[in-house]
C-alpha cells in the first residue's frame, strides 16, 4: 500500500511539472507575440504616415503649379495690356500722320477762298455768289477746326522761330524789335503739332 502511495505521488509530480511547463510556454508565446502585435501595428501605421506624407507633398506641388499658372496669366495679361496700348497709340499715330497730310493738302484750299473774298469790293460781297462763296468758306474751316486744327497768332505777338518764319524785317514805331507787324500767310496747327508756320514780316 505504501508502494501504491508513492507511485500515485510520483504520477502527481510529472502532471504538476507538466502544467508548470504549458504555463511558462503561455507565457512565453504571449510575451513574444506583444512584439509582433507592436510591429505589426508599427507596419501599419508605416503605410499610413507615408500616405499622408505623399498627399501632403503632392498637394505642395500642385499648389505649386497653380501658383505658377498664376504667376503666366498675369504676365501674359500685362503684356496683352501693353500691347494692346502700344496698337492703339501706333494707330493714333498713324491715324494723325494721315489726317496731317491731308489737312496740308487742304491748307492751300483755305487760302485761296481767303484771297478771293479779300479782293472783293463790298458791292460784290452783297451778291449771292459771294455769299454762297462765303458760306462754303465758314463751313470748310468749321470742319478744321472740329478735327482740331487751329490758326497760329501772329499779328502783334513776340517771334517764335518754333511757330513764325520770319521772311522780311522792318523798321517800325508801332512795334518793339522782335514782334511780328505783318503775318502774310496764316500758320495752322493740328492738335499740339505745327503743320504750317505763319509767313511773317518782323520789326527789327
Amino acid at each position: 500500500m505504501a508502494e501504491n502511495q508513492n507511485k500515485e505521488k510520483d504520477l502527481e509530480q510529472p502532471v504538476e511539472e507538466q502544467e508548470e511547463t504549458t504555463e511558462a510556454a503561455a507565457e512565453e508565446k504571449e510575451t513574444s507575440e506583444a512584439p509582433e502585435a507592436e510591429e505589426k501595428e508599427s507596419a501599419e501605421e508605416a503605410p499610413e504616415k507615408k500616405s499622408k506624407f505623399f498627399k501632403k507633398d503632392k498637394k505642395d506641388k500642385k499648389d505649386a503649379e497653380i501658383e505658377e499658372l498664376k504667376d503666366r496669366l498675369v504676365r501674359q495679361m500685362a503684356e496683352f495690356d501693353n500691347y494692346r496700348k502700344r496698337t492703339d497709340k501706333e494707330k493714333k499715330q498713324n491715324y494723325e500722320i494721315g489726317a496731317s497730310d491731308f489737312i496740308l493738302k487742304i491748307l492751300p484750299v483755305v487760302d485761296n477762298f481767303e484771297r478771293g473774298l479779300g479782293a472783293m469790293t463790298d458791292a460784290d460781297k452783297e451778291s449771292s455768289f459771294a455769299q454762297g462763296i462765303e458760306m462754303i468758306y465758314k463751313q470748310l474751316t468749321k470742319v478744321l477746326e472740329d478735327e482740331g486744327v487751329t490758326v497760329i497768332e501772329a499779328q502783334g505777338k513776340e517771334f517764335d522761330p518754333m511757330l513764325h518764319n520770319a521772311v522780311m524785317q522792318q523798321p517800325s514805331e508801332e512795334y518793339e524789335s522782335g514782334i511780328v507787324i505783318q503775318e502774310l500767310q496764316k500758320g495752322y496747327k493740328y492738335k499740339d503739332k505745327v503743320l504750317r508756320h505763319s509767313m511773317v514780316m518782323v520789326a527789327e
